[in-house]
């Protein structure tokens, strides 16, 4: 869980919102923001039959100025399995956190965007609106490619200064899920009448592979702090990838979260209003719809703080009691025992060091380093080392 949304591994990222809504009714519940999504079936509709065409044809146009692309299928009920089986049958156990993102996750999650706690949201977004300027002056980008857009919401202040700056670049956003990126695009060509969109569904991989040869310069944008969902050693190999996919007149524009006070770390994890405990603990749910497992959310508890050692968050489901799951679907029976705890999401924090050594190792040299007096978060701005 960052500022943007929690992406995790080098080639396998994430799992398609539109599959878990196509898989599944949205959920029952009291929730108000479950309800309006819930609501305006017809545009729902409409915006479903849209994903039904994308799946067999690899351009769609969706309106004028906007078009969008499917890169690669993706299996949903395989991937769910396969993750399952990976990360449960074995102790420690894990689950990647793409599955925290169905319909009420993600209401969940913009939630937890809004609490007092969350800082990195709203640093990040502050950040962007202060030195976007500066940034679309330094790359001068024929195409912005975000990795991850989710909304676009915080992309907005990137374009704002492509039009101040008379820059009319083409963007990229790559999501897997194509619902978003319908959304996102329609708002955008709407408020930017000489922007072209070209939105793409896929996974990092297939999005890395495909803007390989785009023409002029680009600036290749990685926000939300979700370069601290991998380890050190797939940070590095992710970045690497993104750096082969770039010509030498190409940025990186990455954001980072840092290390601070554990105490503000922790609280941002364990929001008063009891959102990320909710976020958390509704993966259970996912997994029960999905792989018709039994698991009680009730005999979970959500557990997140900062391991100091390791410089990074962890979120982790703990079982209150002795206990038995079985996930129907692919025949597994799993024994908890009282505090045995599933690891739900790891979220790396940076210091400015850490951050140019990781950068250094896959490549890249740091042009631009932007930050709050607070050091809370980084936004960085990257080249490669042959540039």
């Amino acid at each position: 869980m960052n500022g943007g949304r929690s992406l995790l591994g080098i080639s396998a990222i994430f799992v398609h919102l539109y599959m878990l809504r196509k898989f599944a009714k949205v959920p029952e519940t009291n929730d108000p923001g479950i309800k309006q999504l819930a609501s305006g079936a017809t545009y729902n509709q409409k915006r479903e039959r849209t994903m039904e065409t994308a799946q067999t044809n690899p351009g769609v146009d969706i309106a004028p100025r906007l078009q969008l692309r499917n890169l690669q299928a993706i299996n949903h009920r395989s991937s769910i399995a396969e993750d399952v089986r990976k990360g449960l049958a074995l102790r420690p156990r894990w689950l990647p956190p793409k599955y925290f993102y169905d319909e009420r996750g993600s209401w969940l999650f913009d939630q937890i965007c809004k609490t007092k706690e969350y800082y990195p949201t709203r640093t990040e977004d502050a950040l962007l609106q202060r030195y976007a300027h500066r940034i679309i002056e330094l790359a001068r980008p024929h195409t912005i490619f975000e990795l991850g857009s989710g909304a676009s919401r915080k992309t907005v202040h990137l374009l704002d200064a492509c039009e101040e700056q008379a820059c009319y670049s083409r963007y990229q956003p790559l999501d897997v899920c194509g619902e978003m990126l319908i959304d996102a695009g329609q708002r955008l060509t709407r408020n930017y009448k000489w922007l072209d969109i070209e939105a793409l569904v896929g996974e990092y991989q297939a999005g890395l592979d495909f803007v390989a040869d785009s023409e002029g310069p680009g600036l290749y944008v990685f926000l939300g702090g979700s370069i601290g969902n991998f380890t050190h050693e797939e940070a590095i190999g992710f970045l690497r990838r993104v750096r082969r996919s770039m010509s030498p007149s190409d940025y990186l524009l990455l954001g980072a979260d840092r290390v601070k006070e554990e105490v503000i770390l922790n609280a941002a994890y364990n929001d008063s209003q009891g959102y990320t405990e909710a976020f958390n603990t509704n993966v259970l749910t996912v997994l029960n719809r999905e792989l018709d497992a039994d698991f009680q959310t009730d005999c979970f508890a959500h557990h997140a703080f900062f391991n100091t050692q390791e410089h990074q968050i962890e979120m982790h489901l703990k079982s209150r009691v002795a206990q038995t799951v079985t996930i129907e679907s692919l025949e597994l029976q799993l024994d908890f025992a009282e505090g045995e705890s599933i690891r739900t999401e790891i979220s790396r924090k940076f210091t400015p060091d850490s951050l140019v050594a990781l950068l250094a190792a896959a490549g890249f040299s740091m042009a631009e380093h932007f930050q709050p007096e607070n050091g809370y978060f980084s936004l960085v701005l990257a080249s490669p080392c042959d540039k």
